[in-house]
């Protein structure tokens, strides 16, 4: 039978949730430094087969040695590109540590009870709203975050799609990296804990 891994890209590491519990677990690469503006992944294509096997023996260590059984759930930074989740995809695919590897954006990962709803957050790189439709993005806008200005983000978040405006949906601030305090009137806090709670028991189907 398939095993569900659920992971979180963060801003610095990789969580994994543990096998016999809700709590999560880091994966970090040894001699991975810190770039400003440029995901810490991106390093691994330098030292690609010997981060894939560092990530085959990290698996292996928390979930045995059945390894083809495992789909690994990854949520990944909302203002994650194209490319990177190809990157994102293959890596992990080809490391030996599952036989599938499913994406969704912290966005999508906010709310499990509600069908319409913005989220917004802020990676190493921007700040990201989102608008999350039937488990879908179906809008997304991004602000540098060395230059933005709070009011007009939230002005924006009432016309980020057609579907939404004057509809007043709810809006979720994912504070996951604490760094979030200009946005906390927004909407809805997340906290660290409770974005794990949501996806520490994750649908594969709707990711």
């Amino acid at each position: 039978m398939a095993k569900t891994v659920p992971m979180i890209i963060t801003n610095k590491d990789i969580l994994v949730k543990l096998r016999d519990s809700d709590e999560f677990t880091a994966f970090e690469m040894p001699g991975i430094e810190e770039n400003l503006n440029i995901p810490f992944y991106h390093q691994f294509a330098k030292r690609i087969a010997e981060c894939q096997k560092y990530f085959k023996d990290f698996i292996r260590e928390l979930y045995g040695k059945h390894l083809s059984k495992n789909i690994l759930a990854i949520i990944v930074p909302d203002d994650t590109s194209a490319l990177e989740r190809i990157f994102i995809k293959e890596f992990f695919l080809n490391s030996g540590a599952c036989k599938a590897v499913v994406q969704m954006t912290m966005g999508q990962a906010l709310s499990k009870e509600h069908q319409r709803y913005i989220s917004i957050s802020m990676s190493t790189r921007n700040i990201t709203l989102q608008y999350i439709g039937n488990n879908e993005v179906k809008a997304q806008k991004y602000y540098d975050i060395n230059n933005y200005d709070p009011k007009v983000i939230f002005e924006d978040s009432k016309r980020l799609h057609i579907d939404i405006e004057y509809a007043g949906v709810p809006v979720f601030v994912n504070n996951f990296n604490l760094n979030m305090d200009d946005f906390f009137e927004m909407g809805q806090v997340i906290t660290p804990k409770e974005f794990m709670d949501k996806i520490a028991v994750i649908d594969v189907e709707k990711v």
